[in-house]
């Protein structure tokens, strides 16, 4: 692609602000804004705290950037509005402490009637003997303490009684003081209180059984409350039969989703299966055997049967693997063995999860083009046409192209992705600054881990300025830095972080005593004072940081393939720039960037890019065109040569007859503009594609007339440049290693999983439980606040 070309110029879009602080701070309240929405859903609905009922987030918008300024929480009762940042704190405030007008009169028009009868004291109430004698902290030798240990039997007794109640919500206060006052003057004949009140000769209650009888005495009494008033008796809500196999229901789907993180032996957990019992289900059904049998077999055969039908109407599709490449290493349980999952990606933007493949460990390239080839065959059919091609992560030089060649129709990609990170593997091996900086932090983290003296001085000096201790971390001798780059990226980024620290460690006087006898002390402390080291360390984190973040947008933006070679020219810009900023040799960087293209280069590439209307260049003439000058001539001739090959030899005249016409004319200046039309993501702030199927539609409506390259059109512009399917959890990896051996087992393994990803393409969720703990722990400032929110907030039961 000619560097000296922009791949398309600007399209009309809505003002955008460029400041990525404020779309970072947007995001974030946002976030925020959206959580405590769920929060209040969620207990309006009876599954959180009371105040929600009566507060109301609402986000405030900034009136000239109509970017999110602030969360607040808006009272429903006298429209009052809060900070966010503690709904907690607000409600007891606003609401509890009388500060809104409204709220005492909610309130007492919904408080039950004071007038009850008064219930008899249970007898666990009672303090017991040894209750007497910590309190006393002494034995009970005469009659004057063991009057005295009476009298305190009462008070505890009273307090007891009066902690108890004081737990009831602002509501019942009144009803709590009656009944107390009620229980004070009550008839010496029928109450037990009254008696050890003015008789002073209460024997506190001994059971033999010492205190593990009192949870035995509760029992006794509930049974004694329930026999006398069975209907005012409190238990378990009563749920009709259709509400019971509703939450049945909803628990399995949840269960089936969480793909291994929850295992069915959890299932059949004491405390589990008492809030079962809290909650009105009935715990003696064996979820077990219920979720593991008929009713898995039936979810399974529904979501099949809902995938198959969108795959048969769709005209065509392309077929995905992602899991050939190992993601494990330095000690997995299941390092080597892969799971490899097949998704169809339909034209409309969707995708269908297929199947799971377990390929027990490293797989020959034949064996990948066998199962690669029975997995489009699984799905096609006799119409193997159907499938336009296949994205895998590996198998790019053999298998994929064995394929291609086989079949004339099918494009056959390698994942972007992996192209971007294989490129991070290549610096490391061929870029000499990326083993002289590697080398260098193992020999200075290696040297302050394990000499005891620096050790400490190192750990004293990093509480002291990052507030937490830790030593360095290195990449185990097991791992093959080569191939996993992960461990290095994390050391460097750990050493970065305590370049301050470790400056203030080699200026202690306990180390220059140590660099007298050891040289490598010495050699240490000279790599940490030199600036030339920290310099180079701080070029070769960037680079890798920069070519992390593109692949991690490439893995949520999950582009298609017209868009691989505005890719490509945007990270050579930025390695430029890189080159520039920290004054490395561009040869050699460029030589090593242009390699890993060319591995990864595919003549679809061009095609789609030339065909696709969303890279269309306005010219002087106010024609929108196909970016033909943005291509190199090599670039050129395999867009003819693509053309002709996926159309019959009766239609390749044809179609090279209007792709001329296409280049020459382009489209209507007013569908070009529309399809280029962009709008805001609520989600990240970006400005992204408002109609993503308008590049496809364009060429089967208005441009109809091209039959032959139309064809061809929409076949290329729908396929994916990377192979990400959704993620399984290192749980239910390790769930399937486990039943690997059983056919029984690894089908419910596979069923399992084919209904977890249904339902996460379904909501478009790529990422797994584990990135989101992680997420969810490195939570700071009002995440955090909200997290705690959300755990106090579960109602008790």
């Amino acid at each position: 692609m000619a560097s000296t070309c922009s791949p398309h110029t600007d399209p009309p879009t809505l003002p955008l602000q460029n400041d990525d602080a404020n779309n970072m701070a947007a995001k974030a309240l946002n976030k925020r804004y959206e959580g405590l929405v769920t929060v209040r859903t969620k207990a309006i609905k009876g599954k959180g705290a009371w105040y929600w009922t009566h507060l109301e987030p609402i986000l405030v918008k900034n009136p000239d950037t109509n970017l999110p300024k602030a969360v607040k929480l808006k009272c429903s009762l006298c429209d009052a509005v809060f900070s966010a940042s503690n709904p907690s704190r607000t409600a007891s405030e606003h609401l509890k402490r009388g500060t809104c007008p409204n709220f005492s009169v909610t309130v007492s028009s919904t408080r039950p009637s004071s007038s009850s009868s008064l219930s008899p004291i249970p007898i666990s109430s009672i303090p017991s003997l040894n209750n007497n004698n910590n309190n006393n902290n002494s034995n009970n030798s005469n009659n004057n303490h063991r009057k005295r240990s009476s009298q305190m039997g009462t008070h505890n007794l009273l307090h007891s009684c009066s902690s108890s109640l004081a737990l009831v919500e602002t509501s019942s206060s009144s009803r709590y003081f009656q009944n107390q006052n009620e229980l004070l003057n009550y008839s010496p004949s029928n109450s037990m209180l009254s008696q050890q009140h003015h008789h002073h000769h209460h024997h506190p209650l001994v059971l033999s059984g010492g205190k593990e009888d009192l949870g035995a005495l509760a029992l006794l009494e509930d049974s004694v409350k329930k026999l006398k008033s069975p209907k005012g008796s409190a238990g378990p809500p009563a749920l009709s039969k259709d509400q019971i196999d509703s939450a049945i229901e909803l628990l399995a789907e949840w269960f089936y989703e969480s793909c291994g993180s929850v295992s069915f032996s959890s299932l059949e957990h004491p405390k589990f299966r008492n809030f079962l019992d809290q909650v009105g289900l009935p715990s003696a059904v064996s979820l077990r055997r219920e979720l593991s049998g008929a009713r898995l077999d039936a979810r399974f055969d529904e979501v099949k049967s809902e995938s198959d039908a969108r795959i048969r109407d769709a005209m065509f599709f392309q077929v995905a693997s992602d899991g050939w490449k190992g993601k494990s290493c330095c000690g997995f349980a299941c390092e080597g063995e892969n799971l490899v999952k097949f998704t169809v990606n339909l034209p409309n933007g969707t995708s269908v999860f297929q199947k799971a493949v377990f390929t027990g460990g490293m797989a020959s390239s034949k064996y990948a083009e066998e199962v690669l080839w029975e997995a489009v065959t699984g799905v096609c059919g006799n119409s193997m046409q159907r499938c336009v091609g296949i994205v895998a992560d590996k198998y790019k030089a053999k298998a994929l192209r064995n394929l291609e060649v086989q079949n004339h129709w099918m494009v056959n990609l390698s994942c972007q992705l992996q192209g971007f990170v294989s490129l991070i593997k290549d610096f490391h091996k061929e870029l000499p600054l990326f083993r002289t900086v590697t080398e260098a932090c193992i020999k200075v983290a290696n040297f302050v881990n394990t000499k005891s003296q620096v050790r400490n001085s190192f750990l004293k000096h990093k509480v002291q300025e990052l507030e937490y201790a830790g030593l360095l971390r290195v990449p185990s001798p097991k791992c093959d830095t080569s191939k996993n780059f992960e461990p290095v990226y994390v050391m460097l980024e750990e050493i970065l972080s305590c370049a301050r620290v470790l400056q203030m460690v080699v200026m202690d006087d306990a180390y220059k005593v140590a660099c007298v006898e050891d040289p490598i002390a010495r050699e240490v402390a000279g790599l940490i004072q030199n600036e030339g080291f920290w310099n180079e360390l701080d070029a070769v984190y960037s680079l890798v940081k920069l070519i992390r973040g593109m692949a991690q947008e490439i893995e949520v933006e999950r582009p298609l393939i017209a868009q691989c070679l505005p890719l490509w020219e945007d990270l050579r810009g930025k390695v430029k720039d890189w080159c520039a900023k920290f004054s490395i040799a561009e040869g050699p960087v460029e030589k090593i960037v242009e390699k890993r293209f060319r591995k990864n280069y595919h003549p679809a590439w061009s095609a789609a890019f030339i065909l696709d209307p969303l890279y269309l260049m306005r010219d002087t003439s106010g024609k929108y065109l196909p970016p033909f000058k943005c291509l190199t001539h090599e670039q050129e001739k395999d867009v003819d040569k693509l053309i002709t090959r996926l159309v019959s030899q009766e239609e390749a005249h044809v179609a090279l007859m209007e792709l001329m016409k296409w280049r020459s004319e382009g489209l209507d200046p007013l569908y070009a503009q529309a399809v280029q039309v962009k709008k805001r993501d609520p989600a990240t702030g970006k400005m992204k594609i408002a109609n993503p199927q308008s590049s496809r539609l364009v060429w089967e409506t208005c441009l109809s007339e091209f039959k032959s390259l139309g064809k061809v059109a929409v076949r290329l512009i729908f396929l994916h440049a990377t192979a990400c399917s959704f993620k399984c959890n290192w749980s239910s990896m390790k769930w399937v290693c486990v039943h690997r051996q059983s056919r029984v087992g690894l089908e419910r393994a596979q069923k399992m999983i084919f209904i977890a990803a249904h339902a996460k393409l379904e909501r478009r969720e790529f990422s797994n439980e584990d990135e989101k703990d992680a997420e969810l722990f490195a939570m700071t400032g009002s995440d955090d606040e909200m997290l705690n929110e959300v755990f106090a907030d579960a109602p008790s039961v």
